[in-house]
């Protein structure tokens, strides 16, 4: 089974709970104990901290007695309230807890099969970002690009206009997700431009394969396999691809397209690089307080070795595309064209807890074979190519053919 690392997110026990109603709270000192039917855990605060909750509790004895309208104060809303400011605390954008919707959400993302614009997020700064439109997407079709900085979110028909400033990721995309055929309206900051874009979206249902096969050039003789996320899908997917491509005669090499994919889970993103190395090649190392942990290699030989190949990049390509493309350039010498990639070089762990929430921890960066920390830089190409906007071309992927067919 894959290990769900993701490349997208100490907790107090005390803040893991999705209702106070049958838990029992305890204090001794330094030791904080939770328990009750699916929860029972202890945890030491460390001897050189001095932490108490008598804080928590007198704030939560004073709501309960002085709020003046008792039916706000629900106690599952209230723990994961304070569960995630205790997060947010962090200063991570990366590390987030999910309540039971946004976890739900979360799921859908990778399976691929979910009602909204289709539209990956993230963070430039501080700032909510949108790191790519999926392809064919409602927020394709309406004009969104990689970059675009999104400064206002609003859903008439929920009553919500809300500005994104502090927004966590999870709220930004349960707030953009709705039914199909209704709209939401984004406020867009977008490169170049002093003044923000008002666009409205119609949300549809988003069903992406995310690994797509096709014939370009002329002759039909160069095999663009783009890969739209890292997904629990994307290996079956490939290796479908790779059958294809294998069984074809007088095809020149690929265009690996990885243009606009946010990322998604680490070992999809080392299971295609498996398909260039030999077994045993470093693909990623993993590092965290300084110390190099885990050194991801591949696991056979592959079945593309010698093939001549171009990798596409634009500012939407983010974390396990920035990892599967940094060991392509670094360990096989393969040329990168496009643009300069997103820069997120954090590995995020998801956990589920047993009431359905969950957690996105940052459990450590990555680092490309040869030791290059993407993070807030990005990978840049070798050739640089930009794709122009008022033309219905795609100026990218022409020099990618060319290039091949050479």
């Amino acid at each position: 089974m894959m290990k769900k690392i993701s490349l997208i997110s100490a907790s107090l026990a005390l803040l893991v709970i999705g209702s106070v109603a049958g838990y029992k709270f305890a204090s001794d000192g330094n030791r904080v104990t939770a328990t009750g039917p699916k929860v029972q855990i202890s945890r030491e605060v460390p001897a050189n901290e001095s932490v108490s909750f008598d804080h928590f509790w007198q704030v939560w004895d004073l709501l309960h007695s002085e709020y003046y309208d008792p039916t706000k104060l629900v106690p599952e809303n209230l723990v994961n309230g304070a569960i995630k400011g205790m997060v947010a605390a962090v200063g991570d954008p990366y590390t987030i807890f999910l309540d039971k919707q946004q976890q739900k959400v979360t799921e859908q993302d990778l399976s691929g099969s979910f009602d909204g614009i289709g539209i990956e997020i993230g963070y430039k700064g501080t700032t909510l970002a949108v790191i790519s439109p999926l392809a064919g997407s409602p927020a394709e079709k309406a004009g969104i690009l990689p970059g675009d900085l999104i400064l206002e979110i609003k859903d008439a028909a929920k009553n919500i206009d809300k500005p994104t400033d502090g927004m966590s990721l999870p709220e930004a995309v349960q707030i953009i997700r709705g039914d199909k055929g209704t709209k939401v309206t984004l406020g867009i900051l977008r490169e170049g431009s002093d003044k923000p874009l008002i666009i409205d979206v119609e949300r549809q249902s988003i069903d992406v394969p995310s690994v797509v096969l096709t014939y370009e050039g002329a002759n039909k003789d160069v095999a663009r396999i783009r890969i739209s996320k890292f997904g629990a899908e994307t290996k079956s997917e490939w290796d479908k691809a790779i059958l294809d491509f294998i069984g074809k005669q007088n095809v020149k090499g690929i265009v690996l397209d990885l243009r606009n994919n946010p990322g998604g889970y680490l070992q999809a993103a080392a299971d295609i690089a498996t398909d260039f190395f030999e077994t045993g090649t470093l693909v990623v190392k993993e590092e965290s307080g300084g110390v190099v942990k885990e050194q991801v290699k591949t696991t056979e030989r592959g079945r593309l070795i010698g093939e001549k190949m171009i990798v596409l990049v634009n500012k939407g390509s983010a974390s396990a595309s920035e990892i599967l493309s940094g060991a392509l350039r670094d360990q096989k010498q393969y040329k990168l064209m496009g643009t300069t990639s997103f820069g997120k070089g954090t590995v995020q762990e998801p956990q589920q807890f047993p009431d359905g929430t969950g957690i996105h921890i940052t459990i450590r960066k990555w680092l490309t074979p040869n030791g290059t920390w993407v993070h807030g830089k990005g990978l840049d190409p070798d050739m640089k190519v930009e794709d122009d906007p008022k033309t219905p071309a795609d100026e990218q992927l022409e020099a990618a053919v060319k290039y091949v067919e050479q």
